[in-house]
């Protein structure tokens, strides 16, 4: 009787309805704080203090997004930390790429080894990391430029970029490496002819947590760079606020400002993926 029960409870907790219920959950969590952020960009100083609180702005203003752009250089900003990012992330590719691939494919006598100590290290905090990483940045002169920014980030960004490729790789059959060496590739030509092509996923998935760690980082890039015009978003927009003053809708709108870039470039390069993927299914 009780298994009975038991199994009644377990197939009603496991039905669809609880699944929607947990989908919807995680949806409005995820998108309560930005859709939050997108009405208080568009809401006075005054509107955003008074009580009892209103949701939906009374008078639209776009006033916050001129004020955020005339109040502080927002579009130097956005283009150093759209370089930074980019740049951080091809670098972090390219390694993480080569890494996997040896992982998933070499007979490396210490493989279990390897990926335990990628798997620690990414578990290090980076505030532990900060004085190390300023010190090897100050003694190669690299302080005050992108690079300072492009290194780390790509460092920090490997290991999980490593692992994820390693899983995708090894997924792949090898006879497809092997038909394609025997017509002729390489095995690096074999690398990036067929099995990046086809774990096409994953290497969109590493990009995407690479760019957005690397546009993201606060700490970093507050440390190593002094320059005013070598400043990345995350920095620039903690400008806005003064000594007693929190302009909370201008600092909303360049946070908005920030997110819708990065929010269609993933939508963009998600659909090459998708249709990449179907159109070779296609062709055989």
């Amino acid at each position: 009787m009780s298994a009975t029960v038991s199994s009644g409870i377990g197939s009603a907790l496991s039905g669809k309805p609880l699944r929607l219920i947990a989908a919807f959950v995680l949806v409005v969590n995820g998108l309560f704080p930005a859709l939050w952020i997108l009405l208080t960009s568009f809401k006075t100083e005054a509107e955003l203090t008074q009580k009892p609180i209103t949701w939906l702005p009374h008078a639209a203003t776009m006033r916050n997004y001129i004020q955020a752009f005339s109040d502080q250089p927002l579009l130097t900003f956005l283009f150093n930390s759209f370089m930074v990012a980019l740049l951080s992330t091809a670098l972090t590719l390219l390694v993480s790429v080569l890494a996997a691939y040896a992982l998933a494919r070499l007979n490396l006598r210490f493989r279990g080894l390897i990926m335990s100590v990628i798997i620690g290290v990414s578990t290090f905090p980076l505030v532990t990391l900060l004085v190390p990483l300023f010190e090897t940045m100050r003694a190669f002169n690299l302080l005050n430029s992108w690079t300072a920014l492009i290194l780390p980030y790509t460092v920090l960004s490997l290991p999980v970029c490593t692992l994820v490729l390693t899983s995708f790789f090894e997924g792949i059959p090898r006879d497809l490496e092997n038909a394609a060496m025997i017509d002729g590739c390489t095995r690096f030509g074999a690398l990036f002819r067929v099995v990046v092509p086809l774990s096409a996923p994953g290497v969109f998935t590493a990009g995407i947590l690479a760019f957005v760690n690397a546009w993201d980082e606060f700490l970093l890039a507050l440390s190593f760079n002094s320059n005013p015009g070598l400043r990345t978003l995350p920095v620039g927009i903690q400008l806005y606020q003064g000594e007693f003053a929190f302009p909370w809708p201008v600092i909303s709108a360049a946070l908005v400002v920030g997110i819708v870039p990065v929010a269609i470039l993933i939508v963009i390069f998600q659909e090459r993926v998708v249709s990449g993927l179907t159109a070779g299914g296609i062709k055989g």
